[in-house]
């Protein structure tokens, strides 16, 4: 337990830098490719994604892991995603980018997570109904992953399934939109960071990747660089890294579950029978009483690493949100928590942990996530309108 317990505290330190250094939010690597063509974080979440699966798959080819998450899929997974998406956009940052903003001092994302609880104890309430309203009506077929279905070796199959997720990414997104992203932010920036190149497709990500290579060859001080934000491709490198410990000792990478589980723990502790809830008693929780639980410390621990991140490259300040932006926080922070349970599962569950284990129900969700995130950027962005 000890050793499970230093575990959860060097993933969640781990992962809580690297998403802070890489300002590695999920939000923006799709609310910025729909409205600016800007690919700097798609194409972080894009490595992150690729090297996790062909990780994943060498461990569980050699029988290093402890077991996928794998959700029956239906057209829960498109609704809930979609739900999620829009209150992710809205909020102003991911189930992931929500804890490290919230280290790095944003009372913004603090208020977010309090009302993504609300989201999460307003489901519990209400699971008994939907479960027999909404999940078993709209559920088609078993969790399943692909790794465990196929007959392929897993670690063959990671390497087919990632080629045809960059050649569909090259292909849909690469003849449109650029690396640009937003010119004062990148000047403050880690290098290596790809600068804007006219080049379209395969073209265009093999020099990008040249530059970014050619970036490390230019840096004559690291300890400088290191308090600068990096490139998010170089997150995902770290990302990848504590999520393969995580994957060899305890599970995928989740968020809002252990979130949820944290609502009832300490709805339990002020006074509420979080236990009775079929949600948190018989699931969440698997019946084994509302206690701490090793996933829940490692999303603290996500907070606290952010925090330590912030501090060090001088980014930390506690920021009051502005009046106007509250609504955000509440409405955007509601839609995400119980849109995760209506999925089930977020950016993290399904997009970079699900995508990765090559779970069908994740691959659906990930379709409800990104339309979320499209429809709600056309409606931000009316006035303005949106490059994509």
């Amino acid at each position: 337990m000890t050793s499970t317990l230093l575990v959860a505290a060097v993933v969640g330190l781990g992962l809580g830098i690297f998403l802070q250094k890489g300002r590695f939010c999920f939000v923006h690597a799709f609310r910025d490719l729909f409205a600016f063509k800007d690919t700097r974080v798609t194409n972080g979440v894009l490595v992150a994604v690729v090297l996790t699966m062909v990780g994943w798959s060498l461990l569980y080819q050699f029988g290093y892991y402890q077991g996928f998450w794998t959700p029956d899929w239906g057209l829960t997974g498109l609704i809930g995603g979609f739900i999620f998406g829009v209150g992710m956009t809205y909020a102003g940052g991911c189930a992931s980018g929500t804890l490290y903003r919230a280290g790095q001092g944003y009372l913004h994302f603090w208020l977010t997570l309090l009302f993504m609880g609300v989201g999460y104890a307003a489901f519990s309430v209400v699971f008994p109904t939907l479960q027999a309203t909404y999940f078993e009506p709209l559920t088609v077929g078993e969790g399943v992953t692909l790794f465990e279905s196929s007959s392929l070796p897993a670690p063959l199959l990671a390497v087919l399934a990632s080629g045809l997720i960059v050649l569909a990414y090259v292909t849909v997104v690469g003849r449109e939109a650029g690396q640009t992203g937003t010119d004062r932010e990148q000047v403050a920036e880690f290098r290596p960071v790809v600068l804007a190149t006219p080049v379209l497709g395969a073209e265009k990500l093999l020099e990008g990747t040249r530059s970014y290579l050619r970036g490390f060859r230019e840096i004559d001080d690291w300890v400088a660089a290191s308090k600068q934000p990096w490139d998010p491709r170089t997150a995902a490198i770290g990302i990848t890294g504590v999520a393969m410990i995580w994957f060899s000792q305890v599970s995928i990478v989740g968020v809002t579950g252990p979130e949820a589980r944290w609502t009832g723990y300490l709805l339990q502790h002020a006074g509420v029978d979080a236990e009775s809830y079929e949600y948190w008693g018989s699931i969440l929780f698997a019946g084994e009483g509302v206690t701490v639980t090793v996933d829940m410390i490692m999303i603290a621990m996500v907070i606290v690493g952010a925090g330590i991140a912030a501090f060090w490259s001088g980014d930390f300040a506690v920021r009051t949100p502005k009046l106007q932006r509250l609504p955000n926080a509440a409405i955007g922070g509601f839609l995400m928590g119980s849109g995760s349970r209506l999925a089930p599962g977020c950016n993290i569950g399904n997009i970079y942990s699900g995508i990765a284990s090559l779970s069908v129900h994740s691959f659906i969700a990930a379709v409800g996530i990104v339309l979320g995130v499209y429809v709600m950027t056309h409606w931000l962005y009316r006035d303005v309108g949106c490059a994509i």
